[in-house]
């Protein structure tokens, strides 16, 4: 179960999240705020799991607070403005949620939201099986046994699944290794992260997957070798 709180500065509004979650077999929505500092004076001495969050408030905005929370909670944005979904995907939310909001579109974000919650607690049987990316303006999760290579371009990389789209997604690629398991991959360019499991074959410093080639740069060749041949 997620512990919730909301803030919004419309009372009615607020009676819609409350509505929604006490639908929510997996959210208990603890306090609702009109007042944003209230809602961080609250937090501060017990923090939540989830924020239920608006953007457009008179004295402080959503982006404001999320921006000044002392502590790593995860947030839907509720709004009625669309133009603040790229603020809301640099700050990690979790949803943007465009208002009014239907029980089945709530219903999708709190699902990430307590998917993700698993994921971090590692209370899911399945952590370490899958990862969470954030692309295209959501959570994206992907099976870790389902990525056939990740590529690494400028500011950005792409992340290959089999049998499904490619997924882009503005991260470096230190900081995809450090979300995928060490055991399972190996950066080997610094373009390419591979599955070590999915290497068929290599051939002087070039290694194969199936029909793709990949190369193996001069700063990656001995730990890769030194991997390849154990």
């Amino acid at each position: 179960m997620i512990n919730a709180i909301a803030i919004d500065d419309e009372p009615l509004a607020l009676t819609v999240i409350a509505s929604l979650c006490d639908k929510s077999e997996c959210v208990n929505l603890q306090r609702t705020f009109t007042k944003p500092s209230e809602a961080l004076k609250h937090l501060r001495k017990f923090p939540a799991d989830l924020i239920f969050c608006d953007i457009q408030m008179p004295a402080m905005t959503g982006i404001n607070l999320v921006r000044s929370l002392q502590q790593n909670t995860m947030v839907i944005f509720t709004t009625a403005f669309s133009e603040y979904a790229a603020i809301s995907y640099e700050l990690n939310a979790i949803d943007y949620l465009l208002k009014p909001i239907n029980q089945k579109r709530f219903t999708q974000a709190v699902n990430k939201a307590l998917e993700y919650f698993n994921y971090v607690n590692k209370k899911d049987q399945s952590a370490g099986k899958h990862i969470f990316v954030r692309a295209d303006f959501s959570l994206v999760k992907i099976p870790v046994a389902d990525i056939q290579y990740v590529e690494g371009l400028a500011d950005y990389l792409k992340i290959y699944i089999k049998d499904r789209k490619t997924i882009v997604a503005r991260m470096p690629m230190k900081d995809m290794m450090e979300k995928l398991p060490a055991a399972d991959f190996i950066r080997v360019h610094r373009s390419f992260i591979l599955p070590f499991h999915k290497i068929e074959a290599v051939r002087g410093t070039t290694i194969f997957i199936g029909d793709k080639a990949f190369p193996i740069g001069r700063t990656y060749t001995e730990e890769f070798f030194r991997r390849y041949s154990s």
